[in-house]
């Protein structure tokens, strides 16, 4: 007896003793300073604590996950508000103080003296520009005065029902002429009041004409040249229409910051880095050519449509689903074709057309046999262009493909953080890896983007897979919102609507998860999904900055849940293209 009160006393000391080693800690991941001068009233606090600390913000108590999670939404008033955060485990405890100061943000006021406020032009940044180009205007000064620009070109002031009812708002439109000579200066604009007084104030951005003896050709290099369809900006980079080739020649019509515009026909421009090409002499032709012979041929792998040109010439393919069809426009091209030489060796193309859309516009029509695209590829040997179709899988088992895995993030790249602290990029791998494992059991040969914790560039990650080239590719990344509280779920997300269908099935078994949904999302201008040679999809599995969601991927038989559910997404997959 003496012996068994001895072993429940020394577990009771040991719990005790277990108990008393708790260190509380708090460690937020938001916010990262302890003074924060704010203009939003709504502000989150987020972090972590010990699993078993008691936690209160300004004496309130808050819901502390088994992980030590915590996210606190504050809704504050004007001022200066102190914020103090205490956690307790026995006798021990660790605070933390935050202090916000919340100033409105002063409502604008009209200019009350003879002044330019700003001066805003559009296209916004340094341009490079000809004649009969336009330079939008937008100007705030002081309200019932004449505003001009350059040679007295008048901006017009704005009525208050077009300004919020902020007086003193001038725009109006420069026309670039033949005859301006202007050369990386700013333009100026004066400002005019009723007693004849006048100022004038310069514009930020620098001004020039392209010159009539200055080389307007360029030619693409490197691997992953590409056109934008436009100047907007988002965390994604610009709308890209898509990847062209090396030693295109394309013709330069101005620039608008680090981007050249170029013209693709005669009525359709693009947009293209600086970095991405080089001048070619004055005295260039500019990009055109009649077509030459055509072939549609195949090998075991691939139908190819070979069309002869004279130079190479830019382009921009797109798909259409029901029928499927592959559309190829070659701007600069001029039909010369007769006919088209088709042989019995192709296997997934059932049909080539051709039609001259406009003077310079030449589109190719490539009929599919299958419903689902499976990729292709376009591309130059000399001055023929290419149109590599690849064939529709004769077994469309797991065991008969090579299936891409692409872990987000990765060495210096962290991804997004969890209330915890743990970062995407770890997430990813791990999930990655079990992933492999997974397609590896069904029989699939598993090309990884990295087994390890290294940092690779998107770009390097696309020209590795266009390399490799496998018949799917799928990216795992996690979500994360400013929202902790109220925003989470999956999500999948494709750019081409011929491979939609490989998002959708994935998409459809992660909500068997009993998450929420967040969408399957198409044209995404994410980097891995803009491969047009592999049906390819993004698969954010859920929201790491949201604690509940963080906590079922910290899970390692969650994240064993999740990579199953992927599995049977690219099953369904399989299965519907039979």
């Amino acid at each position: 007896m003496k012996f068994i009160y001895t072993i429940i006393l020394m577990a009771c000391c040991g719990s005790i003793f277990s108990q008393s080693e708790v260190k509380p800690f708090i460690r937020l991941t938001n916010p990262y300073r302890s003074t924060l001068n704010i203009s939003s009233s709504r502000q989150f606090i987020i972090g972590s604590t010990c699993k078993n600390c008691v936690l209160t913000i300004n004496d309130k108590t808050i819901r502390v996950y088994p992980t030590g999670a915590f996210a606190y939404e504050l809704n504050l008033q004007p001022g200066q508000t102190a914020i103090n955060i205490l956690a307790t485990a026995g006798s021990k405890s660790a605070t933390k103080k935050i202090i916000y100061n919340y100033s409105i943000p002063k409502l604008p006021e009209p200019v009350s003296t003879l002044a330019i406020e700003s001066i805003k032009t559009f296209p916004e940044g340094n341009l490079i520009l000809k004649p009969g180009d336009n330079i939008q205007f937008r100007v705030k000064a002081l309200s019932n005065c004449v505003v001009k620009v350059m040679d007295n070109t008048p901006l017009y002031e704005l009525p208050l029902s077009n300004t919020n009812s902020m007086p003193g708002i001038y725009q109006g439109n420069y026309e670039v002429k033949a005859l301006d000579s202007f050369s990386l200066m700013n333009i100026p604009v004066t400002i005019t009041d009723s007693s004849g007084e006048s100022i004038t104030k310069l514009t930020a951005a620098n001004f020039s004409i392209l010159s009539s003896v200055s080389p307007d050709m360029v030619i693409t290099k490197g691997r992953l040249a590409h056109l934008e369809y436009g100047l907007g900006e988002d965390r994604l980079g610009g709308a890209k229409i898509g990847y062209i080739d090396s030693n295109i020649v394309l013709k330069i019509i101005g620039k608008v910051g680090t981007h050249y515009k170029v013209a693709l026909t005669k009525t359709r421009t693009a947009y293209i880095p600086d970095e991405l090409v080089e001048w070619l002499p004055k005295g260039t032709f500019p990009p055109s050519s009649l077509t030459d012979k055509w072939m549609v041929y195949a090998d075991d792998r691939y139908d190819y449509v070979k069309l002869g040109l004279f130079q190479r010439l830019p382009y921009q393919s797109f798909q259409l689903v029901n029928p499927s069809l592959i559309v190829v426009d070659v701007f600069g091209a001029t039909n010369n074709t007769n006919w088209i030489t088709q042989l019995e060796t192709v296997k997934e193309i059932k049909n080539v057309y051709y039609e001259q859309k406009e003077d310079d516009l030449f589109r190719i029509t490539i009929e599919l046999k299958h419903a689902q695209h499976w990729g292709h590829q376009i591309y130059y040997v000399g001055n023929s262009l290419m149109i590599k179709v690849k064939h529709q899988p004769e077994n469309l088992s797991l065991s008969n493909l090579r299936i891409a895995v692409d872990a987000g993030h990765g060495g210096t790249n962290m991804g997004a953080v969890g209330p915890t602290g743990i970062s995407e990029k770890e997430l990813t791998l791990a999930v990655s890896l079990k992933l492999q494992k997974a397609l590896e059991a069904e029989g699939a040969r598993v090309i990884m983007t990295r087994k390890k914790e290294q940092f690779f560039d998107n770009k390097e990650r696309i020209l590795f897979y266009r390399d490799t080239v496998p018949d799917l590719l799928i990216s795992f990344h996690l979500n994360s919102s400013e929202d902790p509280i109220r925003v989470g779920g999956t999500s999948t997300y494709y750019r081409y609507i011929g491979f939609r269908n490989l998002s959708e099935s994935i998409y459809k078994r992660m909500l068997e998860l009993g998450l929420k949904e967040y969408g399957n999302t198409g044209s995404f201008n994410f980097m891995l999904n803009s491969p047009i040679e592999y049906p390819n999809a993004l698969v954010e599995g859920l929201f790491l900055s949201n604690p509940e969601e963080e906590m079922k991927i910290l899970d390692p038989l969650f994240q064993q849940q999740a990579v199953d559910k992927i599995v049977a997404g690219i099953k369904d997959f399989l299965n519907n293209c039979k």
